[in-house]
């Protein structure tokens, strides 16, 4: 069951092409991305001091992130992600499409 809010969060995209998607997420509280997969293993990197509140389907787990900290996920888990803070949040998605392809395109 995804959280329950009216508010989504705002995805500005940064690039997006067949090797990675660059996705900054900006969160008022309480706001949510909305229940998702994602196809490709994906890095997430903190823009400011907050709680990530993510749902995998069975347990809600806050978790607090200080900007700058990041932490990377494997494609396929199903979740939702709610600003658990009491302030906006940000962050910046990487979603990696070809992992060999970020060599020769460096």
């Amino acid at each position: 069951m995804a959280f329950k809010c009216s508010v989504p969060a705002v995805p500005t995209k940064q690039q997006d092409d067949s090797i990675i998607r660059i996705t900054r997420w900006d969160f008022t509280p309480g706001a949510v991305t909305g229940w998702h997969r994602h196809e490709w293993a994906y890095f997430v990197i903190m823009l400011t001091d907050g709680i990530l509140r993510i749902h995998d389907g069975t347990t809600a787990k806050d978790i607090p992130l200080v900007a700058g900290q990041s932490y990377m996920r494997q494609p396929g888990i199903e979740h939702d992600v709610m600003n658990g803070s009491d302030h906006p949040i940000a962050f910046v998605e990487i979603e990696i499409k070809q992992p060999g392809a970020l060599v020769t395109a460096a």
